[in-house]
């Protein structure tokens, strides 16, 4: 890999990891408002809107300039959703600002990537991405938990400037300003992302032209025998990731008896996996390999079931080791192993996708054309859960029954793919006899 690609993955660390902290923060922040509990899942929904409503336009806007200049403007857009939060904007409307911001992020984030490798880099170049974007949702996440945690919180607040008077009273306040900071850091790290030199036929500003143009891309990655089997497999995958998000929060409380700060810390554990299973996909996946690792994301959602059947009670509450101020119980070992196994097993199977994603969308039509495609569909996915999620918690469901529903869901419809992969297969080899029997 080049000096360049290294220069992407810091601002993309930074960016995320500012991202991941503050959904944390915005939770506390709800919490502050005595928001509902059903509001809490609709954080999520509300940044991914963009991905959804601006999918036909955001593509176009990444390959109408050199991408870390759309990078620099995108990150400097989520710096300003931060503002809106702590001048007093609802966390809903101000975390869909820095949604508005990611969705214009990504079609430049990874379309930067086809344009300085070779297809043969696709799946090590993702592995390091999703490992490294891993790893900041790992940070970030307990960042968001230890911002808002009491101890570091205080010592924050306790922190005024002479003669002004800053506003920030409460630990969400104080989180977010700790949180701009790291925004401005990706984004002066964003200038440093050199010109690819890469450069596509003009792009159109006609909204109706730009939306007949986004039609075709769909139609045009559904219809390909490989990009509707990756796009179907990461779509499922982000959808089912970001409502796991929320369910495992919940699903500490309910079942291991935590609180948000704890949930946030134990939501790091699966991240962990992910981390490890993309790194392993990028060591050991080649390309032309990509689809035999479809079985894994079956077996990811049985391990889920498994996990909604576990609580704290089922062990004694037996102290195996600190690590500064929070103790590993033994009853909390299996959550943990249950955890970085879910991880391991969607890290695994879903990078060598996004890289098939990404090559068959580079053949077919521009970088970020194609993940703007992308990330429409896995954001409708997204979109869909969480509102299907909310409801079910604004019916008060159990968390038990919700987590094994979520488990057969995905096992189920992982399945269905493997299926039309075969099917796939099988007409393309029966074409290809045919050819050569014409032959």
């Amino acid at each position: 890999m080049n000096r360049s690609f290294y220069i992407i993955m810091a601002a993309q660390f930074f960016s995320s990891l500012a991202d991941n902290a503050l959904l944390i923060a915005a939770i506390a922040l709800l919490a502050q408002l005595n928001a509902p509990a059903w509001m809490t899942p609709l954080l999520k929904l509300f940044f991914v809107l963009s991905y959804v409503v601006l999918a036909a336009f955001v593509g176009a806007f990444a390959d109408s300039r050199p991408k870390g200049n759309v990078m620099f403007i995108t990150n400097t857009i989520k710096f300003l959703g931060c503002v809106t939060m702590l001048l007093g904007g609802h966390p809903l409307l101000s975390y869909a600002i820095v949604g508005l911001g990611a969705a214009a992020y990504s079609p430049a984030k990874y379309g930067i990537l086809t344009e300085l490798l070779p297809p043969e880099k696709l799946v090590a170049a993702n592995g390091w991405i999703e490992g490294l974007t891993v790893g900041s949702i790992i940070l970030g996440t307990v960042m968001g938990g230890i911002l808002i945690s009491s101890t570091v919180s205080e010592g924050l607040l306790s922190l005024d400037l002479p003669v002004i008077d800053t506003g920030i009273d409460t630990p969400a306040e104080s989180a977010i300003l700790i949180i701009m900071m790291i925004y401005i850091i990706a984004a002066l790290i964003n200038l440093r992302i050199p010109d690819t030199g890469a450069r596509y036929v003009s792009q159109k500003t006609n909204p109706i032209s730009l939306v007949k143009d986004f039609a075709i891309c769909f139609k045009t990655l559904w219809h390909d025998r490989l990009g509707q089997i990756s796009l179907a497999v990461t779509t499922l995958f982000w959808g089912a990731g970001a409502t796991l998000q929320f369910i495992v929060i919940k699903w500490a409380q309910v079942a291991l008896h935590m609180n948000l700060s704890q949930g946030a810390i134990l939501q790091a554990i699966s991240a962990v996996g992910v981390a490890a299973g993309a790194v392993w996909a990028a060591w050991k996946i080649p390309l032309r390999s990509s689809l035999t690792v479809l079985p894994y994301g079956i077996a990811m959602g049985l391990v889920v079931c498994v996990l909604a059947v576990y609580n704290a009670d089922m062990l004694p509450n037996t102290v195996l080791w600190t690590v500064g101020k929070m103790a590993v119980t033994l009853n909390l070992v299996p959550a943990y192993f249950l955890l970085l196994l879910v991880g391991w097993l969607a890290g695994y199977f879903v990078v060598p996708m996004n890289a098939l994603l990404q090559h068959r969308g580079h053949v077919l039509m521009s970088a970020g054309h194609s993940i703007a495609v992308q990330n429409f569909n896995e954001n409708i996915s997204v979109l869909l859960m969480l509102l299907v999620y909310s409801l079910l918690i604004w019916l008060d469901a159990s968390v038990t029954y919700v987590i094994i529903g979520f488990g057969i869901m995905v096992s189920l419809l992982m399945w269905m793919v493997i299926k039309r992969h075969a099917a796939n297969q099988a007409e393309y080899d029966s074409m290809h006899l045919i050819g050569e029997h014409k032959q």
